[in-house]
């Protein structure tokens, strides 16, 4: 698990109590491709998994 992770998704199977998430590792991809976002909104967060 990587250490100082926030997630609040609780719907998610990595998710663990006290909103941490217990990923190894992470993806976070940018909207439409590209390299940069200028805002958190911009991007997707890959490593998401319903429960």
């Amino acid at each position: 698990m990587v250490t100082g992770v926030k997630c609040t998704a609780s719907i998610c199977k990595l998710w663990e109590s006290c909103e941490h998430c217990d990923a190894i590792q992470f993806e976070v991809n940018i909207d439409g491709g590209g390299k940069a976002a200028n805002q958190s909104q911009q991007t997707n967060y890959k490593t998401f998994y319903p429960k």
